[in-house]
């Protein structure tokens, strides 16, 4: 008896397909931006039509709003039929956060570009070494207002910086959710947002009580700047100590380690980094006051490095002044005036720059 078995059936293969770039369920990589180009392109053309028909000008700022809500439209509706209704939110809302992002730096270039461009007819040699004393008309420089500037700011920031720092340090440390850590964070909010010309109204009453009224000396302005500094110290100090993770502390304790050297040797030095930018960024932040500088320090033409004995110039009252008291020849007095702005953002950047590398320093390692 023999048994006879069937013969094994392979099943059919079906043929490999072949997928497109536009039909496999994602665009490519060149597609958001060959969209933006054709959007830029088409509006550039009904722009240019417009302008020639109405023999105007061709509005840019109409061919970007018009460019970008183009391109909105079609990578959403272009990403929905090809990849879904999921892809195709998520490229439309990054559509939107990148527009945002641009139409936000459009300012800030064009202040640092209007500023560096006005400002170099006036950077020389003789701006940065000689004041203004016994100088009408052309000629004498700023370095009277850049020393002003830097005593005033350093004074200000050795009165604010201790103060905000250890204020930080007992709200999150030791006051916690008590009700004088509760009165001190509302005062603290409150004072963010004073207008500084009543820092100045504050620090000239407080100093005309004991020297009588008239009286401008930079201590004055030191101290109208660093009301204004207290309140983004502790705001800023305050939110990086609360990220240090409560395990550190546990178990510095656990070493027995006391309260007071487990905060200088383990969560300042882990909350540096933030801490210093927090201190910048409220350097920064009355660096170019000049109301409160102008009521307190005053206007000076003469050198002057004692904070407590007379009149101090700043560079932002500097500015004020040259381009408000504009004289013979005008053009030398604003050309001084933009110089003295282009230089304050010069130190602006470099005290940034210098808050930066410290922070990249004194910021605890985590390698191994």
């Amino acid at each position: 008896m023999t048994i006879t078995t069937a013969p094994s059936q392979t099943p059919p293969t079906s043929a490999p397909r072949t997928s497109s770039g536009l039909t496999s369920g994602h665009l490519p990589r060149w597609a958001p931006w060959a969209l933006l180009g054709l959007s830029a392109v088409v509006s550039a053309a009904i722009f240019g039509v417009i302008a020639l028909a109405e023999s105007g000008s061709f509005s840019i700022p109409g061919w970007a709003i018009v460019s970008v809500l183009a391109y909105l439209v079609l990578i959403a509706v272009i990403s929905t039929v090809v990849e879904g209704s999921r892809k195709g939110v998520d490229r439309l809302v990054v559509g939107v956060v990148s527009a945002a992002f641009a139409l936000a730096m459009v300012p800030l270039i064009s202040v640092i570009s209007t500023v560096v461009t006005n400002g170099v007819a006036g950077i020389s040699a003789e701006f940065f070494t000689s004041s203004m004393r016994n100088v009408v008309g052309e000629g004498g420089g700023a370095l009277h207002a850049i020393v002003g500037t830097l005593l005033i700011t350093l004074a200000a920031a050795v009165v604010s910086i201790p103060i905000g720092l250890f204020t930080a340090i007992y709200l999150i440390e030791y006051g916690q959710s008590s009700r004088l850590a509760q009165g001190i964070r509302f005062l603290v909010d409150v004072m963010t947002g004073i207008p500084s010309i009543v820092a100045g109204l504050f620090a000239f009453a407080l100093f005309a009580l004991f020297f009588g009224p008239g009286v401008r000396m930079g201590i004055m302005g030191s101290v109208a700047l660093a009301v204004l500094m207290i309140p983004v110290v502790v705001r800023s100090s305050e939110e990086m100590l609360r990220l240090v993770p409560n395990e550190l502390r546990e178990a510095s304790y656990a070493l027995g380690v006391p309260k007071w050297l487990t905060i200088v040797k383990v969560v300042l030095p882990t909350s540096i980094a933030g801490i210093t930018t927090g201190i910048m960024l409220s350097i920064s932040r009355v660096i170019g006051e000049t109301a409160p500088l102008l009521l307190t320090a005053g206007i000076a033409t003469s050198m002057n490095y004692d904070l407590f004995n007379g009149r101090m110039a700043t560079l932002p009252v500097f500015a004020y002044s040259q381009y408000m008291n504009q004289g013979t020849p005008a053009s030398a007095y604003i050309d001084r005036a933009w110089a003295a702005a282009l230089t304050l953002i010069v130190i602006v950047m470099v005290l940034n720059l210098v808050a930066r590398l410290v922070a990249k320093i004194f910021s605890p390692k985590l390698g191994r």
